[in-house]
């Protein structure tokens, strides 16, 4: 059984934010630490174990890439609670057209700028699709390095009808100039931070002001250098950072990634910020309070010390998390 000594509740809030509190599992008498579910906010269920996610940390996830009829049929609830986009919407010939990871049916040609509702391959009709199969965001593909994207006048056209729909947009940023283009075309988050090019102060500034929120995914890239120096300069600047990995893109297992910690705190995204990146709902409208994330044992000792120890998380109900008592 796993015993702490008493720990300060100042210093547990100062290394781990204000929801984390000491506790004892009712299960299984182990004493630990408390913290509010967390959340994977890019994955791809089609290529990932979803059922392990739990066990290794991860209550809930954003799949950023899937079949729509799938998650139309898929129940509702369960752990991992799964919110998701369908379909990239891409142009033809556009990313990930012809990826091998990515079957037709993740894919949808965006052709027309059409407002009009029914309109095949119309913007408006691009969006309803996703958003009738019970999509929470929109995802668009701006990746130049794979092929060709949207024109400006088709992107307003798509954001226009998520937004109407009152859907956030996804973009996918890769290749000279696409981060601009999504900042300036109103897209609500960023899938990957950007990783082929450097973000100058000022577009960083204009990110920040939106209100927009960049998804970290920095280890994915074989070269992480470029994500996070956008991303220390995007949070120091006061932007939104949410934990995501692109689980499913490559051989990693299902879960919690220590090295993706690791690369947060590295960028300045660190102690309870850290935390509030793993642990925001968005784009679900309320947290996840059926169940909670455990660690069992004392806290970390130190802020450079988090990333390890929550390697160690789990997903347990909250209702066997009882106060710790020393």
């Amino acid at each position: 059984m796993t015993t702490m000594p008493h720990v300060d509740p100042e210093r547990l809030a100062a290394l781990l934010g204000p929801r984390a509190r000491t506790c004892r599992r009712a299960l299984t008498g182990q004493e630990g630490i408390a913290l509010p579910a967390f959340m994977d906010h890019h994955l791809h269920l089609h290529l990932v174990n979803e059922h392990a996610l739990p066990a290794r940390g991860i209550a809930a996830a954003l799949d950023l890439g899937g079949d729509p009829a799938y998650f139309a049929r898929r129940p509702k609830r369960g752990i991992p609670q799964v919110a998701y986009a369908g379909a990239f919407l891409t142009v033809p010939g556009g990313y990930p057209t012809f990826q091998p990871w990515a079957p037709a049916q993740i894919v949808h040609m965006v052709t027309s700028p059409s407002a009009d509702p029914g309109v095949p391959g119309g913007a408006r009709t691009s969006v309803d699709e996703m958003a009738d199969a019970g999509a929470s965001v929109i995802k668009v593909a701006l990746n130049s390095a794979a092929g060709p994207v949207f024109d400006r006048g088709t992107l307003d056209a798509v954001i226009a009808a998520a937004h109407a729909r009152a859907l956030p947009v996804v973009a996918h940023v890769e290749g000279d100039g696409m981060t601009a283009l999504a900042v300036d075309a109103g897209a609500d988050t960023i899938a990957h931070v950007p990783f082929t090019e450097r973000v100058d102060d000022e577009l960083i500034a204009r990110a920040v002001e939106a209100g927009q929120r960049w998804i970290s995914t920095i280890t994915i890239n074989e070269d992480p250098s470029i994500a996070a120096e956008n991303l220390g300069r995007f949070a120091a600047a006061g932007g939104a950072v949410l934990y995501g990995t692109d689980l499913g893109n490559g051989p990693r297992g299902a879960g919690l990634l220590v090295e993706e910690l690791h690369a947060l705190h590295e960028a300045g995204v660190a102690g309870p910020a850290l935390i509030a990146a793993l642990t925001d709902p968005w784009p679900l409208p309320h947290p996840e309070t059926a169940v909670a994330t455990f660690v069992a044992g004392p806290p970390p000792a130190d802020e450079a010390a988090i990333p390890e120890w929550l390697g160690a998380a789990t997903v347990v109900p909250a209702e066997e998390l009882t106060p710790h008592e020393p």
